[in-house]
């Protein structure tokens, strides 16, 4: 697969009301002069889910966040969220989505706990008499009630990660939209925050999760998008991205030049030749043919195996970039 792919995980939805998607967009584009910063996207977030919106650094997820919120406008195309169109929606739609970009951001010479108080007090569609027990709650939920009465310039960046993530849980959400959540956390930290995304999933809260750790995709996320140079390279089902994935046959034998030959006659494809052997995609290849080729030509084949990629592999060939496999 490639950047190009037009495989069913490239598949994009166009524009229209649609009450199944929490988020979706049409041709959405960002442009800074010459420069495309996210280029003609269409989103498609399913309800109910946790969303992992993948992309190297500076692949366009942040910049795509911002319009969503409607904190900058697009260049070109539209979108919704919550089934009502943006910007028109924003008064009846923003009071239902929490949302952290770009770090958190509080008064430092506030405790966190004086620093939610301040927030809640701003917000217009909230009960003022119930705020002392939604803050406890919301403090609670990400492991700070402890530490709701210290400054908020004395906490570490995991505490004030934290505190973030517990302003976007002061009222009940119907999304959230969250760009690298577990920035700064220790592992332990990083465990809690991905069991707190699959249990507000769980009770219906749609999260979209923007990040470049591919083990929180992994763990918590049902549906993807890629970003690539502010494309969006492939979404869908995670299932379905693994199961679009071609698998690659390891052959190990001294001969890995001829070898090598039989598998280029079969249409076997990405061949790698190395010390020992060597490998290749298979495509629509039937391994045991490949066994039976290698066999008949007289290749000594000391071992063969069939690896189905693992999910860094799998982003490598959209975007031909790595990503952080770490957290």
């Amino acid at each position: 697969m490639t950047a190009a792919t037009t495989s069913p995980l490239a598949r994009r939805q166009p524009g229209g009301r649609d009450e199944a998607l929490a988020v979706s967009s049409h041709g959405l584009t960002k442009r800074f002069g010459r420069q495309f910063a996210v280029n003609g996207i269409d989103l498609a977030v399913p309800r109910g889910e946790v969303y992992g919106f993948l992309g190297p650094n500076g692949s366009g997820k942040t910049t795509t966040i911002r319009m969503l919120l409607g904190l900058i406008r697009p260049t070109a195309g539209g979108h919704q969220l919550l089934g009502e169109a943006m910007p028109e929606g924003a008064g009846a739609v923003l009071p239902r989505v929490g949302s952290l970009v770009e770090g958190p951001a509080f008064h430092p010479y506030l405790s966190g706990g004086a620093n939610l108080v301040r927030l809640d007090a701003a917000d217009r569609t909230v009960d003022p008499r119930t705020a002392r027990q939604r803050i406890s709650s919301a403090l609670e939920r990400v492991g700070l009630l402890a530490a709701a009465g210290k400054r908020y310039r004395a906490y570490s960046l995991g505490m004030r990660q934290r505190l973030a993530l517990a302003a976007t849980l002061l009222t009940p959400r119907d999304l959230l939209i969250l760009d690298e959540p577990t920035n700064g956390l220790d592992p332990q930290g990083t465990r809690e925050v991905r069991s707190l995304m699959t249990a507000l999933a769980a009770d219906g809260t749609t999260v979209m999760l923007s990040t470049h750790l591919l083990s929180e995709v992994e763990q918590v996320c049902g549906h993807v998008g890629v970003m690539h140079l502010g494309r969006l390279v492939a979404q869908g089902p995670l299932a379905e991205l693994r199961a679009a994935a071609q698998p690659r046959a390891e052959v190990d034998t001294e001969q890995s030049q001829q070898a090598r030959q039989v598998l280029a006659e079969l249409g076997v494809t990405d061949i790698v030749v190395r010390p020992g052997g060597c490998s290749g995609l298979l495509g629509a290849t039937a391994p045991e043919k490949v066994v039976a080729a290698l066999v008949h030509a007289g290749v000594a084949v000391r071992g063969f195996t069939v690896v189905a990629p693992d999910l860094e592999d799998l982003f490598v060939s959209l975007t031909g970039e790595g990503f952080d496999v770490d957290g």
